[in-house]
C-alpha cells in the first residue's frame, strides 16, 4: 500500500513504544502514534495526557490532550498537577516533545529565534514541554530533518536534553538516567551515543541515503558503522490507521 511522509512518521513513532510502559502523549502525531501502538504491540500502553487523563484507551482519536476522549475508560481523570507529579515520582517512561530547533545533544528550542527581547520569531513556548523533557525517562522527538530544524547550538534550550554533553544534566539538578532517546524524522531514525551524548544516525528511512541526511543535518552526527533500515508501514499498520484511527482525515 502506498503512504505518505505522515503515516511513516506515525508508524516510526509508534514502534519506539513498550508494552506495559507509559507515555505522556502530545495532541497530533503522538497521539495517532499512542493508539496505533495499543492496537498493533502494546495493549497495555498507558497514555498520559497532559490535563489529567491516564489510562485511557484511544479507541477514538481525542481531538486534544483535554478532550473527553482523552479520559475513555481511563485509569485516572486527575489533573495537570497530578501527571506531572507521576512525572516527578519517575512513573513515566516516555514522553513525546518537538521544536523549531534541536542540536547534537537533544535540547529542543520552540519559544523565539533571535533575541529574546525583540525575537524575530515568537513560538508558543514551553506547555509543558520543559517537564516532560526534564522529568520521563525517555523523550521521544518528532521533527523535520533539515539544516533549519537541526543546529549546532539552539537560541533557546525550552526542552532540556543532554544540556551540553555528559554530565551535565545531573548537574542541572535533572533525575539521572533521564534524557533524549530517539529523535524521529522524515528521513531517519536517530538516538544518542551513551558515551558522549551526540546525536547518532540509528537507521534510515525508505530511499533515504546516509548523505542525504548529513546534508540535511546542520552539525556533524555520530555515523556508526552499521547503519538499520526502518521498514515501511505495514497493510495492518496503514488499514487500522485509515479505517479505525483517522477515518475523517483529520491528521493524515
Amino acid at each position: 500500500m502506498e503512504y505518505n511522509q505522515r503515516e511513516l512518521l506515525i508508524c516510526l513513532a509508534s514502534r519506539q513504544m513498550e508494552d506495559r510502559t507509559s507515555a505522556f502523549i502530545g495532541t497530533g502525531i503522538p497521539m495517532l502514534a499512542a493508539s496505533l501502538a495499543q492496537k498493533i504491540h502494546a495493549p497495555n500502553l498507558i497514555c498520559v495526557f497532559e490535563f489529567g487523563g491516564t489510562g485511557a484507551r484511544l479507541e477514538e482519536l481525542p481531538l486534544g490532550v483535554g478532550g473527553s476522549r482523552s479520559f475513555y475508560k481511563a485509569l485516572a481523570a486527575s489533573s495537570i498537577c497530578d501527571v506531572m507529579e507521576a512525572a516527578q515520582r519517575g512513573l513515566i517512561m516516555y514522553g513525546f516533545v518537538g521544536g523549531a530547533q534541536i542540536d547534537p545533544y537533544g535540547n529542543l528550542n520552540s519559544t523565539i529565534i533571535g533575541d529574546h527581547d525583540r525575537p524575530k520569531v515568537r513560538f508558543p513556548g514551553s506547555g509543558g514541554a520543559n517537564d516532560i523533557g526534564s522529568l520521563v525517562w525517555r523523550t521521544i522527538a518528532i521533527m523535520p530533518h533539515d539544516a533549519r530544524h537541526f543546529v549546532e547550538k539552539v537560541e533557546f534550550i525550552t526542552t532540556p536534553g543532554y544540556l551540553t554533553g555528559p554530565g551535565a544534566r545531573e548537574e542541572a539538578g535533572l533525575p539521572p538516567g533521564t534524557g533524549p532517546y530517539r529523535v524521529v524524522t522524515d528521513l531517519a531514525l536517530l538516538g544518542f551515543e551513551e558515551s558522549t551524548k551526540r546525536m547518532t544516525l540509528l537507521a534510515l528511512n525508505p530511499g533515504v541515503e546516509i548523505e542525504q541526511v548529513k546534508e540535511n543535518t546542520g552539525f556533524e552526527l555520530v555515523i556508526p558503522d552499521t547503519v538499520g533500515k526502518n521498514e515501511p508501514p505495514t497493510d495492518q499498520e496503514l488499514e487500522i490507521l485509515r479505517k479505525e484511527i483517522d477515518p475523517t482525515k483529520l491528521y493524515i
